[in-house]
């Protein structure tokens, strides 16, 4: 067993070790990504429903839990839409379809880039536990032949 087939051990299980924590963590980045986007659909189906309905048409609004309270539609020509960093602006129903489908389209693009990323760390992760596996055999094959050298050395 050479001291460098160790060390390349030890270092391929470190790098193995920091690859799989990668892997973890741009799978939850994957995972707010895909809720993101799941509320924007939410946002914009129900902004197309609301531009369907007549002012003061009885509507059920989510306040969490699985549950709503009953209101009236005021209007439905204008909705307040945040903007970000705590900022909300009162759009046109048109306007903040649009301003929603813009978040969208950076959304999947930042999807697509996660899922590339993890597509990459799980390769280099498959090549990696390959090239342990065969480390692992070798050095383990050394240790064999070490032991049957001291038993033979002893008879």
């Amino acid at each position: 067993m050479s001291n460098s087939d160790r060390e390349a051990f030890r270092a391929l299980a470190v790098e193995l070790q920091i690859l799989e924590g990668t892997a973890e963590t741009v799978q939850a980045r994957l995972n707010l990504v895909n809720a993101a986007l799941t509320e924007l659909s939410i946002a914009r189906m129900t902004l197309d429903g609301v531009e369907k309905e007549t002012p003061d048409a009885s509507l059920f609004i989510p306040v969490g839990g699985g549950s709503f309270i009953k209101a009236k539609l005021e209007s439905n020509e204008k909705v307040i839409v945040g903007a970000g960093a705590g900022v909300s602006i009162e759009r046109s129903v048109a306007e903040a379809n649009e301003m929603l489908q813009s978040r969208v389209s950076e959304m999947e693009k930042t999807r697509t880039s996660l899922q590339q990323q993890l597509v990459q760390v799980v390769g280099r992760i498959q090549e990696d536990r390959g090239k342990l596996q065969d480390l692992s055999a070798k050095l383990s094959q050394a240790g064999r032949r070490a032991s049957v050298s001291k038993a033979k050395g002893r008879s």
